[in-house]
């Protein structure tokens, strides 16, 4: 867990570097990202995944395709109901937009951490992770 933290403090401080341009690129693509995660909505959230895609939920998962993201995520949500969530903090650069939130499900708090690829116009969730705030 510290590496993990220690790694997203690295990658934070790279994308903050270029996040004062990114910034004006707006984050839209955060907004109905987080009304799925909000609502508990896995498949709406799914088609948002890359056809493969690094996805972490509670330390489980790794790299899947697109359909797996979606059961395991779907899964999560059956067993921890959804609240609310709200992006804390978001970073990037042209071709890559970084955010952090927080998920309130099942009455605890977890931390999510999306990687959005951004191409051609189009915007793809290529990793996904949901871990426990201690």
């Amino acid at each position: 867990m510290k590496f993990i933290f220690k790694a997203l403090i690295v990658l934070s401080f790279i994308f903050v570097a270029q996040g004062a341009k990114a910034q004006s690129g707006n984050y839209d693509v955060f907004v109905p990202i987080s009304k799925y995660l909000s609502q508990g909505n896995a498949d709406a959230l799914s088609a948002w995944f890359s056809e493969t895609l690094d996805i972490s939920v509670l330390s489980k998962g790794g790299n899947s395709s697109k359909v797996q993201a979606r059961q395991i995520v779907n899964s999560f949500f059956n067993s921890h109901t959804p609240r609310s969530f709200e992006v804390t903090y978001t970073a990037g650069r042209a071709n890559m937009k970084y955010a952090l939130g927080n998920l309130n499900a099942g009455g605890e708090t977890y931390l999510v951490t999306i990687f959005v690829y951004c191409a051609d116009g189009k915007n793809e969730i290529q990793q996904f992770k949901i871990e426990r705030v201690n």
